[in-house]
Order: structure tokens, then sequence, then C-alpha cells
């Protein structure tokens, strides 16, 4: 009986190291796929009904009407002298002054004011309301 356990076991043996001293063999893809969007198109990995925002950049030109949409306030903070917004996802104090870009524009604005419930900005000589986005 352990003749043919030994004869079988080497079978086995030998027949796996034949196998393992084949090369790998290598797989051709003929066709890759690949994702590209238009600029103008919706990202399709957006949920549905979401809009984007404008997004706030580092500095540059100062021309044009802000539209009244490119705020969102998702948080205020106040705690004595200390008062904080989140625009746009980014954490703001009062008096501190951003780059707003909306498509290829880029609008200069200041935090003026933060109070319960709304967040006052200015740009030149208007200033913007913007409430806070309670869900």
């Amino acid at each position: 009986m352990n003749k043919i356990f030994a004869i079988i076991c080497i079978s086995i043996f030998a027949g796996s190291a034949a196998l393992l001293a084949d090369e790998p063999v290598t797989i051709a893809v003929k066709n890759k796929s690949s994702f590209a969007m238009d600029a103008g198109t919706r990202s399709p990995f957006w949920p549905i009904g979401w809009k984007p925002t404008g997004k706030v950049a580092s500095g540059g030109t100062d021309q044009g009407e802000v539209p009244a949409g490119a705020f969102v306030v998702s948080t205020i903070t106040l705690d004595g002298a200390a008062r904080f917004a989140i625009i746009n996802g980014k954490s703001m104090g009062e008096g501190q002054q951003f780059g707003l870009q909306v498509g290829t524009q880029i609008y200069q604005v200041t935090v003026k004011r933060i109070e319960d419930g709304r967040v006052i900005l200015g740009r030149r000589d208007e200033e913007i309301v913007v409430p806070l986005r309670r869900k």
C-alpha cells in the first residue's frame, strides 16, 4: 500500500513540476476600455439632481457679476469673537479674502460678517447675503 501511495505522490509531483516549468501565457488585450467627457457634459458620477457650485480659487481677475447661486454656506461656528463659516467647502473667517472661480472667470470676494444663520460677503461696493443651507 505504501508503494502505491509513493508512486501516486511521485507522479503528481512530476506532473506539477512540468506545469511550473512552462512560461506563463501572456494575454493580448484587443480593446482597452476608456472614459472621456466633453467639457459641457454632466458627470455620470454625480448624484441625481446635484449641481456643482463655484470652487474657491487662490486669486485672479475681478470682472463681471458674481452669480447668485455661486455660494453655499454649509456650517457656521460662533464662539465669542471667533466666527468661522464653511463656504463652498472651505473654512473662512471674517475679513478673509478669496477668489471664487466660476467657469474661467475668477471673482475677488471678502467675508464681511458671519452672523447666526447667514454670511454677508462683499465684492467691490455690493453686499451678497448667503443664508445657511439647512437640509
